[in-house]
């Protein structure tokens, strides 16, 4: 048994999305998992559960959060609850009155994804989206935010680096500055079949994840260890309840417990999470979802 209990929970609002990235199972509309909407009796059971221990609650796995109708009343019922809130978007739906909802609910953090600073560049990843609306809505939300003397959500704008828009960053580094978000993230991207190369890989090693193997493949930058601090500090629930290890098990192959059958403690503490964590010590190359793993 685990003396201490999750201090960070992602829960998922919804599997569905505006965009079709192509590195993503909610825009490749590739789910093996059921899809569908996080429901708020769920969610409230899941904060009374574990407000007493929660620390960090990431309003986010899959999907955009946004599109489900219940999102920023599930935000303010756990910030009420004086626990820190963090989601993520693609900002496509940062309209005048849900920039104010934002701000009324207590969200403390927003991340927002923006792969490029040209039209042609950004819906080379972010497919099927519209980067004037994306730059319109963060610009809205944090003027708003300025008028109403509020220091949250802190806005984080996320830049996926990828051998398509890497020449773009320093024209990226103006633009954040200018407008004023809080912090630019330039981020790695998951690739899923990386071992053959791919054009999102960029020339830029620094900002990659994989490294050529020198045998024509591709291979991880980090050597993958028997050892990962998240399995004892957090989880992810998936919209309709299922615990899975972290936030690389996208189509939920390991599902620990499910939050309709047993409270987080008694998952938590159950013999199957109890065996997977052995198992991540003692060779953690046979798990599938590590192989990818940045961590």
């Amino acid at each position: 048994m685990i003396l201490g209990r999750p201090t960070t929970l992602s829960i998922e609002p919804t599997t569905s999305c505006n965009l079709r990235c192509p590195e993503c199972p909610s825009g490749l509309r590739s789910f093996t998992r059921p899809t569908g909407m996080l429901q708020e009796s769920l969610f409230e059971k899941t904060i009374t559960q574990v407000q007493s221990h929660l620390s960090w609650l990431h309003l986010y796995f899959q999907g955009e959060p946004f599109l489900n109708p219940r999102f920023l009343e599930m935000v303010k019922y756990a910030n009420e609850r004086k626990i820190f809130t963090s989601s993520s978007t693609n900002a496509h739906y940062l309209s005048p009155k849900t920039v104010s909802e934002i701000l009324d609910s207590g969200l403390r953090q927003l991340i927002v994804s923006m792969d490029g600073i040209t039209q042609e560049i950004y819906e080379k990843y972010r497919v099927g989206g519209n980067l004037e609306k994306v730059q319109e809505g963060l610009q809205l939300l944090l003027s708003e935010r300025k008028k109403a003397k509020k220091s949250f959500p802190r806005v984080v704008l996320q830049f996926l680096v990828t051998g398509q828009n890497e020449h773009q960053i320093p024209a990226l580094q103006l633009w954040a500055k200018e407008i004023g978000v809080d912090e630019l993230q330039l981020k790695t991207t998951q690739i899923y079949d990386f071992e053959y190369g791919s054009e999102l890989i960029p020339s830029d090693l620094g900002y990659s994840r994989y490294i050529p193997a020198g045998n024509g493949k591709w291979k991880l930058k980090k050597k993958l260890e028997n050892k990962c601090w998240r399995m004892w500090q957090g989880a992810v629930a998936t919209w309709d309840g299922k615990i899975v290890p972290c936030c690389f098990d996208k189509d939920a192959h390991h599902v620990m417990g499910e939050l309709s059958q047993n409270s987080l403690k008694e998952i938590w503490n159950s013999e199957v999470y109890a065996r997977f964590r052995a198992q991540l010590l003692r060779d953690r190359s046979q798990i599938e979802i590590c192989k990818n793993c940045t961590e």
